[in-house]
């Protein structure tokens, strides 16, 4: 959020951020919002560890009209959309994940393209579907996995990497919005 906030700010990014939501009350993501004077609201997921309940995306999807959002942005939402909230925000969700898709989806791809030998990784912005990190790719950006990389090494390279593409995708998403 912050390359986010820091590319608004630079006229990099003509966006607002409208809210910021997060299912982990402790999430540094909305003490850092709160901080940038930007609303912020907690996702009930009624205690499930993983699940998006059916209930809360309907909750989340309401929350975020009501607040004016056009472009749903993730980042570390661990958890799968499902009909409720896709539907209400079709074509308008998007998602960065730390490897080059369709390689290494789910969890720690950082850990996973060590631990295959990847010679190369990097990060990939994605519409998001029902599927996990399965939704049409935006744009990329590679990163080489070093013969002495461990998973924090890399991970810390590709989110290097992050903090460049993510602003850009969105920008040329809002901008497609825009036009129709």
């Amino acid at each position: 959020m912050q390359a986010i906030l820091d590319a608004i700010a630079a006229g990099g990014l003509d966006a607002e951020i409208a809210l910021v939501l997060s299912d982990i009350p402790e999430a540094y993501i909305l003490e850092r919002a709160a901080r940038a004077g930007l609303p912020t609201g907690l996702i009930n997921c009624r205690d499930f560890r993983s699940a998006f309940p059916e209930e809360a995306q309907h909750e989340t999807a309401e929350a975020l009209r009501q607040s004016g959002v056009e472009l749903v942005c993730l980042a570390g939402f661990m958890r799968l959309l499902r009909a409720p909230l896709l539907q209400a925000f079709a074509g308008r969700i998007i998602n960065i994940h730390p490897s080059l898709l369709p390689s290494f989806p789910g969890l720690h791809a950082w850990t996973q393209a060590v631990e295959a030998g990847a010679t190369e990784s990097g990060c990939t912005v994605h519409y998001v579907d029902a599927g996990m990190d399965t939704g049409p790719v935006i744009s990329r950006a590679t990163v080489p996995v070093l013969p002495d990389d461990t998973p924090e090494s890399l991970h810390a390279r590709i989110q290097v990497e992050e903090h460049k593409i993510y602003p850009t995708a969105i920008a040329k998403v809002a901008a497609t919005l825009k036009t129709g």
